[in-house]
């Protein structure tokens, strides 16, 4: 995802660089048609292409209103991927004995499939290898199983849920804690899922096939249209007007995939990023023998803190 604020000209003249090339030599072939023969000038008002330019806007406000909405539930689907990480972390830390050895090896090996799960489905939702990132948190066992799934993401979520089991089974955990984790990791497959959708459901091929046909009558119309009024001075006039055209229309494009390893994507590895060093921080303290701003106070009957 672009990340700078500043956005270099070179990098949008260059998305629509060959389309404006074609539309700058036809609109030099146009005025210098109608110079050397003047007793062929074609011309028409003016109102013809405005006409097909109120279209065209109205088409266009619509996709990138689309196009923007895919985008937008897509990073909100990635901040919940965040918000439910930290959950599952803080509900591990605070359910499991700290004490316990083979609790805290448990707690550890939980949450490192978490932060493996957040980079295999970035990964995954970009058709690349799920394994680039993720093997790092992974145990050899855990790589051998989920080897074995065409959905890595799904096959990780399913050792979460295995693991929940075996910490039930062995009194880890009590009836409510099992249930709250099993929510979260609910949560957590609810948001895989409507990632994929996005990833998987196309936009209708036949919209951008009308747009594209409105979008280059009204360029093929606009040199006939401004010929009487700028002359060879048409030229750069409808570069830039068909420019402005152009450009709405790649941003909609590339809108409307939020997972095509692009500029425009939900920056979906920054944020796995950012859940790795949360949870990180989360179980390194979690690890510490003594939290340094609670001090612990007895009385006879009961146990409290006092900040």
């Amino acid at each position: 995802m672009l990340l700078k604020d500043n956005i270099p000209v070179t990098y949008l003249v260059g998305k629509i660089k060959n389309e404006l090339l074609l539309i700058a030599a036809y609109a030099v072939a146009i005025a210098g048609f109608h110079y050397f023969f003047p007793q062929f000038r074609i011309s028409i008002p003016i109102a013809v292409p405005a006409i097909l330019a109120t279209i065209i806007s109205l088409l266009l406000a619509f996709r990138s209103n689309q196009a923007y909405d895919r985008w937008w539930e897509a990073r909100g689907l990635w901040g919940a991927i965040v918000n439910e990480s930290r959950s599952l972390t803080r509900q591990l830390i605070t359910f499991l004995d700290a004490g316990n050895e083979e609790e805290e090896n448990f707690k550890t090996r939980f949450v490192r499939r978490q932060i493996a799960w957040c980079y295999s489905l970035s990964q995954s939702l970009r058709g690349q290898n799920c394994y680039i990132r993720s093997i790092d948190f992974l145990e050899e066992e855990e790589v051998k199983f989920s080897r074995r799934y065409t959905n890595v993401p799904n096959s990780l979520l399913k050792l979460h849920g295995m693991d929940t089991q075996l910490a039930y089974k062995n009194g880890w955990l009590n009836d409510y804690q099992q249930v709250e984790i099993d929510r979260t990791l609910t949560r957590l497959c609810d948001a895989m899922g409507k990632c994929e959708r996005i990833k998987n459901t196309v936009f209708p091929s036949t919209y951008s096939s009308y747009i594209h046909f409105c979008l280059y009558l009204f360029i093929t119309l606009l040199p006939f249209g401004l010929i009487e009024f700028f002359g060879i001075f048409e030229v750069p006039l409808i570069i830039a007007i068909a420019a402005a055209f152009l450009l709405v229309e790649k941003m909609a494009i590339h809108l409307q995939d939020p997972f095509e390893n692009k500029p425009t994507d939900t920056p979906t590895t920054a944020i796995s990023q950012t859940i790795e060093r949360d949870l990180k921080e989360m179980l390194n303290d979690s690890q510490k023998e003594t939290i340094p701003h609670l001090k612990p106070a007895r009385t006879e009957e009961k146990v409290f803190y006092i900040l």
